[in-house]
């Protein structure tokens, strides 16, 4: 198996793009990470084996996850039942992300502890801190985050990610990365990481392309993994004045084109670029469907079009904006 894509934007379709949705991209420890994965925010109970047994099925191997998402303990029996009669542990890949109010360095290692003992494995492939903001330890954040009720701490980033390298070198987690921070702040772990960050997850989406931060990443041999890619059109979080990338005329254009539905055009604008993308659903159909963007490209007019859409952020946390380390007061 090839594991890397090499990337091509002309138009016409080359050999170097009938891909499999096993193709991706080594990390910074070698760790071998696929470009599609599925993402499982607020997957239900009820529809966690049948969303997880699908993407099996589709060819998926790669499964993003997190403790605030409060369905990893559906997630680890979902991942139970296809783990050895499907495919071997080793070839999947699980990233999981550890919650704001488990910031501080104590709190690290329990936390992660907790999420493996929930999803059934022994390790993870990648642990990202999920947000740069800290808050006060609590052992309900479930409720406090529902409920709105969370403090800020006065817990650093920088001595969480220290706390970070240790579980790697305890063989507990493979890869350490970041989730929406800006670039200034992934410096700052740069100037005091031991181990650098394989990865950096952020919202993406032709609203929100986000070149220059990924252009930073790549500077710095971080591989990019773009959340919410087909527009979070779902999102609670989505503002109503926020138009629905699905049903965008210009990407329904370039979907009838190329034959191929919204949800295909947006996530295969993402891997054209380059950037890992975890698009969520929960219907087999779906996943199977978004799992069928290796055998075709976008043109060149495709990516420059889907990259000129107008500015929207979805995720944008207003409510934590006065915390200190809140991520997005910047540039990028």
């Amino acid at each position: 198996i090839s594991r890397a894509i090499p990337l091509h934007n002309s138009g016409k379709t080359s050999a170097a793009v009938l891909l499999s949705p096993a193709h991706g991209v080594n990390l910074t420890r070698g760790t071998f990470m696929p470009y599609l994965g599925l993402g499982t925010a607020k997957l239900a109970t009820e529809k966690t084996i049948q969303a997880v047994t699908a993407a099996i099925d589709a060819g998926y191997r790669h499964f993003d996850c997190a403790a605030i998402y409060g369905n990893e303990k559906d997630l680890g029996v979902a991942l139970k039942e296809v783990v050895g009669p499907a495919v071997k542990r080793q070839e999947l890949f699980i990233t999981s992300k550890l919650w704001n109010s488990h910031h501080h360095p104590d709190d690290v290692r329990p936390a992660l502890l907790q999420t493996l003992r929930d999803l059934q494995l022994e390790y993870l492939d990648l642990y990202l801190i999920h947000w740069p903001m800290g808050y006060v330890r609590s052992k309900d954040y479930l409720t406090e985050h529902r409920q709105g009720t969370v403090r800020p701490s006065e817990d650093h980033y920088t001595d969480t990610w220290r706390a970070m390298e240790s579980l790697v070198e305890e063989g507990l987690i493979r890869e350490i990365g970041l989730s929406n921070f800006n670039s200034r702040q992934v410096l700052e772990i740069l100037d005091v990481a031991k181990m650098k960050p394989s990865v950096l997850q952020v919202e993406s989406h032709p609203f929100l392309p986000q070149k220059e931060l990924f252009n930073f990443c790549r500077q710095h041999g971080i591989v990019v993994t773009a959340y919410g890619p087909l527009g979070l059109s779902q999102s609670s979080a989505r503002k109503p004045d926020v138009p629905s990338l699905l049903e965008d005329s210009r990407v329904m254009a370039i979907a009838a084109k190329h034959h191929k539905t919204p949800a295909q055009v947006l996530i295969r604008f993402q891997i054209q670029r380059g950037v890992v993308v975890i698009p969520k659903s929960a219907t087999p159909s779906r996943i199977q469907e978004n799992s069928q963007v290796f055998d075709w490209q976008l043109t060149d007019e495709d990516m420059a079009a889907l990259e000129k859409f107008e500015s929207h952020r979805i995720i944008t946390y207003d409510k934590e904006a006065k915390h200190p380390l809140y991520p997005f007061h910047e540039p990028f």
